[in-house]
C-alpha cells in the first residue's frame, strides 16, 4: 500500500491516465496477496502490476447498494464450475474490463451476510451482457452487467467460500481510504489558483483552509497505508477527503466563473463532484459505520 501511494502520487503530479487501472491496482492487488490461491496470484498478479489487465467489481445490485447483506446475484457450484445468475449495476469500467471481481451469493441459509462469496469472472465468459450508463459528464464508465447461466471454473473463487463478507470489507477500506479519494480535482485546483484574485483576503483565506485540509487528507491516507488507523476508521478518512474534494470543486467554479463552461476538463470535474460522496459508500453510510465501529455508539436500528 506505501508503495501504491508513493506512485500514485508521482503519477498524478505528471497527469498519467491511471485511473482505468485503479480497480485493480488498489483493490484486486491487495485482495489476491491475501485472499488468493498461489495458482491464482500467479496467474492474475502480472497482469495487474504490468497494467495489462483491466478489473470491474460487481459489487451493487438494483436492490443492493449501500446494504451488500441484501445482494442477490447467485453462483451455485455444479461440479467443476460455479453457474452465476443476476445482474449488477453502477459497475465501473464493466465494458472495457477483462475480469470483473463478483460479489455474489453461494448460500441462501444463515443470515444475510453469511453466504457471501468472491468469483473471478472473466468477462468474455458466454451468457454477459454489459449496458453503458451515460451519466452527466457524458462518461459512460458505469454499467449494467447481466449474468444468464455463466460457468466459471470453481477455482476461481477467491477465499472461503461464504465467507466473504469481511474480505469485502477489508477491500473497502482500501477504496476509502486511497490517495485518489484525495486528489480528483487537484490538477484542476492549481489551474483556478493561477487564476484567483490573491490580492482578496478572502480567497487567500479560503485557498490556505484547501491547502490545509489537503495535508490533513494525506495524513489520513498515510495513516491507513501504514495501517496505524483503528478499523474502520477509512470511512472518516473517506468522509473527510471527498467532502473537501466537493469544497475544492466549489473553489474551481467560482475562480473560473463562467469561462468553466469552455474547458471540457474543468466541466466534467465540476460535474463530477456531487458523486463523491456517493460512490463507494455514501457520507451518512460512512458517519454510521464510524459512529457505531470506532466511536461504540448504538447501532441505528434496523
Amino acid at each position: 500500500p506505501l508503495d501504491r501511494l508513493i506512485v500514485g502520487e508521482e503519477l498524478i503530479k505528471a497527469g498519467a491516465p491511471i485511473g482505468a487501472s485503479w480497480f485493480a491496482d488498489r483493490q484486486m492487488g491487495p485482495a489476491m496477496l491475501t485472499y488468493g490461491t498461489p495458482d491464482q496470484q500467479a496467474a492474475f498478479l502480472p497482469g495487474i502490476v504490468a497494467g495489462e489487465t483491466t478489473w470491474c467489481i460487481g459489487m451493487s445490485e438494483p436492490d443492493s447498494g449501500s446494504d451488500l447483506a441484501s445482494l442477490k446475484t447467485s453462483a451455485v457450484l455444479e461440479g467443476d464450475h460455479w453457474r452465476i445468475n443476476g445482474q449488477k449495476i453502477w459497475t465501473s469500467f464493466g465494458a472495457v474490463a477483462d475480469y470483473c471481481y463478483l460479489i455474489c451469493r453461494t448460500r441462501q441459509e444463515g443470515p444475510p451476510h453469511a453466504g457471501i462469496s468472491e468469483i473471478i469472472v472473466p468477462m468474455d465468459t458466454p451468457g454477459i451482457e454489459v449496458r453503458e450508463i451515460k451519466d452527466m459528464t457524458t462518461n459512460r464508465h458505469f454499467c449494467e452487467v447481466f449474468f444468464t447461466d455463466v460457468q466459471v471454473p470453481a477455482e476461481n473463487l477467491v477465499g472461503v467460500e461464504g465467507a466473504a463478507f469481511k474480505q469485502t470489507m477489508r477491500q473497502l477500506e482500501h477504496e476509502r481510504g486511497g490517495i485518489d479519494r484525495l486528489v480528483s480535482n487537484w490538477a484542476l485546483y492549481r489551474m483556478a489558483a493561477e487564476r484567483a484574485d490573491t490580492a482578496d483576503p478572502r480567497v487567500r483565506d479560503e485557498m490556505a483552509r484547501i491547502e490545509a485540509e489537503y495535508r490533513i487528507g494525506r495524513i489520513l491516507v498515510v495513516r491507513e497505508v501504514l495501517k496505524q488507523a483503528p478499523a474502520g476508521f477509512s470511512a472518516a478518512t473517506k468522509c473527510f477527503c471527498t467532502e473537501h474534494e466537493q469544497r475544492v470543486a466549489d473553489f474551481v467554479a467560482r475562480s473560473f466563473g463562467a469561462d468553466a463552461m469552455l474547458w471540457d476538463d474543468v466541466t466534467r470535474g465540476l460535474a463530477y463532484a456531487p458523486g463523491y460522496t456517493i460512490m463507494g459508500g455514501t457520507s451518512n453510510v460512512m458517519r454510521n459505520i464510524l459512529g457505531e465501529r470506532v466511536l461504540g455508539l448504538p447501532r441505528e436500528p434496523r
